[in-house]
């Protein structure tokens, strides 16, 4: 029991620290995590795990830094060599912006990731979200990082709702803010146990709150876990999309050695044809396919 004289921890401060404890206990080993890992292996990390899970994502990074370990040797490749190499993470506009950001990277920082936040958002690709993961997890800053599970774990503990908005919204910012800690080194830490946190055990669909740290600090647990149920389902249709075609057909480009001709392709027989022109014009059009030759239809990667 604390004396007069002792001050005693905010619940804000209290719920940090439990989810603190838990990370130095069951955070996994993941090598954009170690200290060995480089600014440059933290940002392509946060890049890849965009929307993709970090199993997927883990042989490619380590394919790719195995081939690229600096921005100057990805800068030397050619884009098509990064589109190539992304294989099927998905969403292949990242492995553009990735390569366009090496190459701003050596052209502007000496092929170095710049530790400000300014210099980061410049980059290609890098929005408020990965600049923010960079300045905390490759320098230790003082940033305030949300993605949807740091989302999920503050609307759950803090504001006792099932899930977040489906829209980031200016109080769960400002919620955020008051609560990562103020030392550098603290701020960081909670930033990636919290990440942590919500997609180990904190999960959307099946919490397991039994194995997590906040369930007896937790809102939502306190209010008898209600509105899961009534929460909408966020899945997104995929078989059939526009987007499951243009990945079939990146697919086709990536096993191919010379230029190829899409149109009656075998693996591509089942998608209508105003469906695959109209995929072919948006890869066009986001600059990761080229036509080569238009007369006989011939394309590959730009």
């Amino acid at each position: 029991m604390p004396t007069s004289r002792e001050p005693v921890p905010s619940l804000d401060a209290r719920r940090v620290g439990l989810v603190g404890d838990w990370f130095g206990a069951s955070a996994r080993d993941l090598p954009w995590r170690r200290p060995e890992c480089t600014p440059w292996g933290v940002l392509v990390s946060e890049v890849m795990l965009q929307q993709t899970p970090v199993a997927r994502v883990l042989p490619v990074w380590l394919s790719w830094m195995s081939r690229w370990p600096e921005p100057s040797d990805l800068a030397a490749s050619t884009q098509a060599d990064a589109v190539r190499a992304w294989e099927r993470l998905g969403y292949p506009r990242r492995a553009k912006r990735l390569w366009e950001c090496a190459l701003a990277l050596v052209d502007r920082h000496e092929g170095l990731v710049p530790a400000d936040a300014e210099a980061l958002l410049a980059l290609p690709g890098v929005g408020d979200y990965t600049a923010s993961a960079v300045l905390a997890f490759a320098f230790g800053q003082r940033a305030v990082v949300l993605d949807t599970n740091v989302r999920r774990v503050l609307a759950r503990a803090w504001q006792g709702e099932p899930l977040p908005p489906v829209s980031l919204k200016r109080d769960e910012r400002e919620l955020a803010e008051r609560v990562a800690p103020v030392a550098p080194h603290a701020a960081a830490v909670w930033a990636v146990a919290s990440m942590e946190l919500g997609a180990l055990v904190c999960t959307a669909r099946a919490p397991r709150c039994e194995e997590c740290p906040l369930e007896q600090a937790c809102e939502w647990v306190a209010g008898g876990r209600q509105g899961l149920d009534q929460a909408p389902r966020r899945t997104q249709a995929w078989h059939g999309t526009d987007r499951q075609v243009r990945g079939r057909i990146l697919a086709v480009l990536r096993e191919a050695e010379a230029p190829v001709l899409i149109e009656g392709r075998a693996v591509l027989a089942d998608v209508e044809p105003g469906q695959l022109d109209r995929c072919l014009e948006s890869l066009l059009v986001d600059g990761l396919v080229s036509l080569v030759d238009a007369d006989r239809g011939l394309y590959a990667f730009a």
